[in-house]
């Protein structure tokens, strides 16, 4: 009898030579479409996982079960008729689909680009471990294993200590969940840490500049009279300046985890460029770490960009050029609303 390991083998074998067989044949595409307005099953196409891609390997599974009637009919002939799913195939691809499929609308999202995922990286591993994927009576010994192993990857994934020191800065750092998934202070001292370094950063940088600005000549500022606002505000700055810095970044540390959680679909860049002049040296960090892409997907759409723009036809294109079309293909977005 064949083990659980040789029956998904092969059912996912079978995935991979029927969509092959039906990308392949525009008479197989052609009488599959014939199939599906027959039997009034969706016109979808067959889709090819992506190894690159984390949702790809479910969404074939699943568009293989979905076409499973047409498929048959189209197959249906003494040379095709082996490569019909038996009900041994169904089944394991329905386990298969059974434990991937309530994780893959995490995993698109996170490789999103154009919103923060970073901060959402714990919440999400917590939410999938001890929730989402969670072993149940109701699943089978192959929906079991696939959801252990699935675990046990993630974890191990995100098991660096540097990594994890990353993941509970951006968390903390994000409006909409500040520090409900961090349970040691470690993050928010060394959060601590890099206000203070980025406060001595900026008090170099402006020194630096007034030492450059020194070698030229001086143009006198024209002569303006004072108010009664400028007398204040030089009291105001010379009193705030002399509070120590680490004072100022616990009072803002404080402050920040005194605040409500954002609502959970709002944007967290919206926020901190809204209260920046609340947090000047809190918001400088977190301008750091929600840059950050949780996934590695938005380089690779970047490549991909890239395939499409240099083809057989397009080959003498010079590196430069090159460049300069996958810049445009990939903010062509951003520059029509400049």
């Amino acid at each position: 009898m064949a083990s659980v390991r040789d029956r998904t083998a092969r059912a996912m074998g079978l995935c991979h030579t029927l969509v092959n067989t039906f990308s392949h044949s525009w008479l197989k595409r052609r009488d599959l479409a014939l199939a599906q307005a027959e039997l009034q099953i969706p016109q979808h196409s067959l889709i090819l996982d992506c190894a690159t891609r984390w949702g790809s390997k479910q969404k074939m599974v699943e568009r293989i079960l979905e076409q499973v009637p047409a498929i048959r009919r189209v197959l249906d002939d003494r040379r095709h008729h082996h490569l019909n799913p038996s009900w041994q195939d169904i089944a394991v691809l329905e386990s298969v689909n059974a434990a991937l499929k309530p994780a893959a609308e995490f995993t698109d999202l996170l490789s999103g680009e154009s919103y923060v995922t970073v901060s959402s990286v714990k919440p999400v591993l917590k939410l999938l471990t001890e929730d989402i994927i969670k072993l149940s009576n109701e699943d089978t010994t192959l929906t079991s294993d696939i959801k252990q192993k699935m675990c046990s990857v993630l974890l191990e994934k995100y098991e660096l200590a540097a990594l994890q020191k990353l993941l509970a800065k951006a968390c903390f750092l994000d409006p909409r969940y500040r520090g409900d998934h961090i349970f040691d202070t470690g993050a928010k001292s060394a959060i601590i840490e890099e206000m203070l370094g980025m406060s001595e950063e900026g008090r170099g940088g402006a020194s630096e500049s007034v030492a450059t600005d020194e070698g030229q000549a001086e143009v006198p500022p024209a002569a303006k009279k004072k108010t009664l606002g400028d007398l204040l505000n030089s009291r105001t700055t010379s009193a705030s300046a002399s509070v120590p810095s680490r004072v100022r970044s616990d009072n803002e540390l404080t402050c920040y985890l005194q605040e409500d959680p954002i609502d959970s679909n709002a944007n967290p860049l919206s926020w901190w460029r809204e209260n920046q002049g609340r947090f000047p040296m809190l918001s400088k960090v977190a301008r750091k770490y929600m840059c950050i892409c949780a996934t590695s997907t938005p380089s690779e759409r970047v490549f991909s960009a890239a395939g499409n723009i240099v083809t057989p036809i397009r080959s003498s294109l010079t590196p430069h050029k090159v460049n300069t079309l996958v810049f445009l293909a990939r903010n062509k977005d951003m520059l029509s609303q400049v």
